[in-house]
């Protein structure tokens, strides 16, 4: 059975020893960043728990993070899956979406703030990179926008600054779904109406993460990925339609083509991204659950969650665009966390004899996602391309730079690259939104000597009585 909202997946991580509560009280204005950081550099990323903090000083509702991606087992509970089935379940809900259904009222209804009692500052809002951020700013929401012609809503997940009680900026960087309909809301001449979403049952957070196409609503393939209608109710302000088992929810507008200073905020690239002008919206009414729970992803230096949940669901999309849709012989798609999910990707392929073959691959990829592979390395079947080494290995000695690499300008950029221009050129100049590629044919292209390595049965029958070598302890299972 699916998860009915946040709180019983919570249930389900502590139950599968994947969350971690913290037991003291912490101050949202830098302890949850500190210890969120130190969880996710000290702790290998195989066994990283999320993290709960019960007691936040000055509140009494506590603050959940990395529950959808501090790690790849976390990620496959949210979907409800194996780590090696995720893939598989990202094409099986695209291809079969599941249309939500509208509900009366759900308990996202509970507590209902309009007027002079709307305020943002009661929930604790996290200070993420203290000393730069200038205000708190909301990491994990799901922004509820309506194409105007169609009705279709879109889910996407953009950086909120909390400016007020009423009122939060947000950046839509170039080629985001959710910034198409305030375009379009701006030629019509009238307000955008947005819902913020904060905390719901994971498949939501998962598809608003991940590159839907657009015309397809995340709603649809998160019911695809539940195997049941997402229960949607309609907000109090507007006719935009939420998750009803959400924690939070905030309902506002942007002004049509107004846009007002937002930033600098602490990025998935590791660095600061700059500031400059974006949305503003203006808070409508806010509903919220008793008792809630503030959900936020850790994001800023990969490794994070924010990188981690991008990587597996871009990867989906990809590996199904690219030997699904084109069918072309790709076996593995990886998009390196240390490349904020986004910079580095790395394709093995199995080579059939096609002409081209590489080069349709990296622009098959580009194509499904222009932003994504600003370093594209394509290697060979026999290359793991979870293994560092194996593809630096690939790339030291089957790749000559002068054939095999392949410079590609103007094409569009990978969001929030600090190398696109310098830091005090606004976040949304088109200066930001074209740059270059590179691919890097890391495959054989002609025979090559026998593997300089023992042979594998040996190797295997070692590994089999490892512990009368006194292996045993040392090899990592």
């Amino acid at each position: 059975m699916p998860y009915r909202d946040l709180r019983e997946y919570l249930q389900a991580l502590e139950q599968n020893g994947l969350l971690h509560r913290v037991p003291k009280e912490v101050d949202k204005d830098w302890e949850v960043a500190a210890a969120a950081r130190v969880l996710f550099q000290k702790v290998p990323s195989a066994r990283r728990p999320a993290i709960m903090f019960d007691k936040v000083k000055g509140f009494d509702i506590p603050v959940v993070a990395g529950v959808l991606g501090a790690s790849r087992a976390v990620y496959a509970l949210a979907m409800e899956t194996e780590v090696n089935n995720i893939s598989r379940r990202w094409t099986e809900a695209q291809n079969n979406p599941v249309e939500p259904i509208l509900v009366e009222i759900g308990p996202c209804k509970e507590n209902i703030l309009t007027g002079d009692r709307i305020d943002m500052l009661k929930f604790p809002v996290p200070v993420w990179t203290v000393g730069e951020d200038p205000s708190p700013y909301l990491t994990s929401p799901y922004v509820v926008t309506k194409d105007p012609e169609t009705g279709v809503h879109n889910v996407g997940t953009y950086r909120v600054q909390v400016k007020a009680s009423d009122r939060v900026g947000c950046m839509m960087n170039f080629h985001q779904h959710g910034r198409r309909h305030v375009d379009m809301h701006n030629r019509l001449g009238r307000p955008t109406p947005v819902a913020i979403v904060l905390g719901t049952d994971p498949t939501i957070g998962l598809c608003s993460v991940a590159r839907i196409m657009y015309g397809l609503s995340e709603y649809s393939v998160a019911g695809g990925l539940r195997g049941k209608p997402v229960e949607l109710v309609k907000c109090e302000t507007s006719d935009l339609l939420v998750p009803a088992t959400a924690e939070i929810v905030i309902e506002g507008e942007i002004e049509s083509n107004t846009l007002v200073h937002e930033g600098p905020f602490g990025e998935y690239t590791g660095y600061m991204g700059p500031d400059g002008d974006a949305y503003e919206i203006k808070i409508k009414a806010i509903t919220y659950r008793n008792n809630p729970i503030y959900q936020a992803f850790i994001s800023q230096m990969p490794p994070s969650e924010s990188s981690l949940i991008r990587s597996v669901g871009r990867e989906a999309g990809l590996f199904k665009g690219l030997k699904e849709d084109l069918r072309l012989p790709v076996q593995e798609v990886r998009l390196k966390e240390s490349g904020g999910a986004a910079s580095y990707l790395v394709i093995s392929v199995k080579q059939d004899g096609s002409a081209g073959l590489i080069k349709q691959v990296a622009w098959g990829a580009w194509a499904i996602d222009p932003t994504l592979g600003k370093f594209t390395v394509i290697v060979d079947d026999d290359i793991d391309i979870w293994d560092d080494f194996a593809v630096d290995w690939a790339m030291s000695f089957r790749v000559q730079p002068a054939k095999d690499c392949m410079l590609v300008p103007d094409t569009a950029s990978v969001r929030l690259d600090p190398s696109t221009a310098p830091a005090d050129e606004p976040q949304l100049t088109h200066k930001r939104a074209t740059a270059s590629k590179i691919l890097i044919d890391a495959t054989k292209k002609h025979n090559y000597p026998p593997l300089a390595l023992p042979p594998l049965e040996h190797r295997e029958q070692v590994l089999a009585n490892a512990e009368l070598y006194g292996f045993k302890g040392l090899i990592m299972e």
